[in-house]
């Protein structure tokens, strides 16, 4: 078992909060990774409803528009990978096609073999289909929808991918919603919580002032001196 600075208690806690709030946090903990580190495409969620994904990335890199070229990673192999054991996991799948989303990797037989493995969900530039037909709860955050599969397969796994300008590798901590997806680096995860209630308290001064009955620009200057008095 892999020494990591968290546990599945502290991933859990960081379902609470939508991407974007999460994001909020990082810019604290780690200024460095203001511009650097998320999807930075439109993305389609399957379900706007369903709760925040968190979990270790389990990586891979997938085409479709063609028959496989070589080799490829044995399904099994695959499956194996992705499975989640003490730590919950998501599929973070890059298709290099010309075109990402020619052919879909996602449907109703992979979300639910996903599901069963005890994968949280899935982020990916391709597409998925069978809107209908997908496991119950499990998130899919990609690139578009489609009616085929095409030629859809594995080119490689466990390797560094790109989805939308986010870079990831395996194990990397994701959290996703229908906004689209971030890295959280390892040291950060347990430093989040005081993050985001330190913004979100700066952030209740300049709303409820905001909503007040006659608010004007200069209510929002003594809004914004009394937010950055908030340590």
């Amino acid at each position: 078992m892999t020494d990591r600075p968290f546990a599945a208690a502290d991933l859990e806690i960081l379902k609470r909060w939508d991407t974007p709030t999460i994001c909020n946090g990082l810019e604290l903990v780690v200024p460095e990774r203001r511009a650097v580190g998320f999807t930075v495409e439109p993305m389609v969620a399957v379900d706007r409803k369903l709760p925040p994904i968190v979990g270790l990335a389990r990586t891979g890199l997938i085409r479709a528009k063609e028959p496989p070229r070589g080799p490829i990673p044995p399904r099994e192999d695959w499956y194996d990978y992705v499975a989640a054991t003490d730590l919950p996991t998501i599929a973070l799948i890059q298709d290099i096609d010309d075109r990402p989303g020619y052919g879909a990797f996602w449907g109703e037989v992979q979300t639910t073999v996903h599901a069963g493995l005890g994968v949280a969900g899935c982020v990916t530039n391709g597409s998925f289909r069978d809107l209908d037909m997908l496991a119950p709860g499990f998130q899919i955050v990609g690139g578009r929808i489609g009616p085929s599969h095409a030629h859809v397969h594995m080119v490689q796994m466990r390797c560094d991918v790109n989805v939308f300008g986010m870079l990831a590798r395996h194990d990397d901590v994701i959290h996703a919603d229908f906004h689209g997806a971030v890295v959280i680096p390892a040291e950060a995860v347990r430093r989040l919580p005081e993050a985001i209630d330190l913004v979100s308290r700066r952030e209740k001064v300049i709303l409820d002032r905001a909503r007040a009955p006659g608010f004007t620009s200069a209510d929002m200057r003594e809004a914004l001196k009394r937010a950055g008095e908030i340590h």
